[in-house]
């Protein structure tokens, strides 16, 4: 079984991803910030990551640098209501750029693709 981690500032959100990827059939972890994802990551096997951009305190792109320190390996969806970041250079080191969305199924779609 793969295991996700999601992590998002917004609860509502990270709980639709925990109930609709748990369905899929997928481990599902949940982090509310950058921090929090990473002690996560260090104490946790994470195939792949669902990340925010713009939380509280720490970013989701400094979350990104700092997770390729633990695990160069990881995969990376960033997941942000704001394409804006998509040229930043640093988010090119993620696997995948997605525009938050109702739909969760190019999410589902990409995440199903990037683990093969």
């Amino acid at each position: 079984m793969k295991t996700l981690l999601v992590v998002d500032d917004e609860k509502n959100l990270r709980t639709l991803y925990e109930q609709e990827l748990i369905e899929d059939g997928y481990q599902v972890l949940l982090a509310e910030d950058g921090n929090q994802a990473l002690d996560i990551l260090q104490k946790n096997r994470i195939d792949l990551a669902i990340l925010d951009i713009k939380m509280a305190g720490m970013n989701g792109i400094e979350t990104l640098k700092r997770m390729m320190e633990v695990n160069k390996d990881i995969k990376v969806i960033l997941n942000s209501a704001y394409s804006i970041y998509k040229s930043d250079f640093v988010t090119w080191s993620a696997d995948a750029y997605l525009v938050k969305s109702s739909d969760i199924s190019e999410l589902k779609n990409k995440i199903s693709e990037l683990l093969g």
